[in-house]
């Protein structure tokens, strides 16, 4: 097959959503695809809107021989109208690979009604979804009022590799402090705020949190952690490296025991699986799709969004209670082993675009 992908940036950034559409043109490519990468610049909201007038863009997509066109569902507001006025010209498929919906997250209400509108807009335009999980499908759904031909393809958490239960077993009965890892970028949405919160009345425990993730996204956000961590009087117990690649990366999550990241709002967050490859018992919110592979009380938690008090009890559980830790560390890892690999995800789309391109 000849396919387009319509992203902002280059899938060089580091973030689960990027990282996925990687692994999924990786996948591509090895079985014979073409897939052509078209690259649009960051640009503040307002001005993505331009691009809807872009004249070249429409030249060039008119012209394109492809057999599907995926879209990132990032890119709606560049493609909310184009899409529209390209539909006479072209023969291929417009599909829209949906992470997450911009108009879910926290912000003031009158804000989220101009993306919802705009995004509702984009979500018609489009021939068909790739969904990242069934919370995001349901969403978008509701947005639509009807269905539009589709496929669930979860992220995958093999990328890394893992731990054998051997090894999480002497990990969870080795002497010295537990290792929380918050694996996401420092953005208020995340809740690395709460997390905090909640683990400082537990600071006579013995832990040691290590935020994984840029500092640079949002460095107002940033700042304000800064300043929290240091009155909360938790300076010697947490650490802030930044982006960790490849074999660091590997090294923190191999000596870490439980995964932090109490999203207000997600969509799958390839963190929680790949740290659950590794045996980390994942404390994730109910605020959006955690649920689907976390049961709570088994191998993980879900925490009502900003719930301090609940993930202060379930942390808890886990520093006070070893035996918990390792039985849940075991079960995180079990759950995982059933859960789709890249290459799974992979065929799973190539199957929906192969189908979709002999229709046309």
């Amino acid at each position: 097959m000849r396919l387009g992908l319509a992203l902002y940036g280059n899938l060089d950034i580091i973030t689960g959503g990027f990282l996925f559409d990687k692994q999924v043109v990786d996948y591509l490519r090895r079985q014979g695809d073409e897939v052509d990468i078209i690259s649009l610049p960051w640009r503040p909201y307002g001005l993505g809107l331009l691009h809807n007038a872009h004249s070249g863009l429409k030249r060039r997509l008119r012209r394109a021989p492809y057999d599907v066109l995926i879209q990132d569902e990032l890119v709606h507001p560049s493609f909310f109208w184009l899409n529209q006025r390209l539909k006479p010209g072209i023969g291929y498929p417009v599909i829209s690979l949906v992470h997450l919906l911009r108009s879910t997250e926290e912000r003031p209400a009158w804000q989220n009604q101009l993306y919802r509108w705009v995004e509702r807009q984009y979500l018609q335009s489009v021939d068909g979804f790739i969904f990242i999980s069934r919370h995001t499908q349901v969403l978008v759904e509701a947005i639509l009022g009807h269905a539009k031909p589709c496929t669930i393809a979860y992220s995958a958490g093999d990328r890394l590799g893992g731990l054998t239960p051997e090894q999480i077993t002497a990990r969870v009965l080795a002497p010295g402090p537990r290792q929380i890892i918050f694996l996401g970028a420092v953005i208020p949405r995340k809740g690395l705020d709460v997390l905090l919160q909640a683990l400082a009345p537990l600071k006579n425990e013995a832990w040691q949190l290590i935020v994984v993730g840029s500092l640079s996204t949002d460095r107002h956000y940033a700042g304000k952690i800064h300043k929290l961590i240091s009155r909360l009087g938790l300076t010697h117990q947490v650490d802030l490296p930044g982006i960790l690649l490849g074999s660091d990366l590997i090294a923190c999550l191999s000596r870490s025991h439980i995964l932090a990241v109490p999203s207000y709002i997600e969509g799958l967050a390839l963190a929680y699986l790949e740290g659950m490859h590794y045996g980390l018992v994942p404390l994730a919110s109910t605020g959006g799709a955690a649920g689907e592979v976390i049961t709570p009380g088994r191998d993980g938690f879900l925490i009502p969004p900003k719930d301090v008090g609940a993930l202060t009890t379930s942390l808890g559980e886990l520093l006070q209670d070893n035996q918990k830790l390792l039985t849940m560390s075991l079960a995180a890892r079990e759950r995982i082993a059933r859960h789709p690999t890249w290459d799974q995800t992979g065929a799973t789309i190539r199957e929906f675009l192969c189908t979709l391109a002999a229709r046309q």
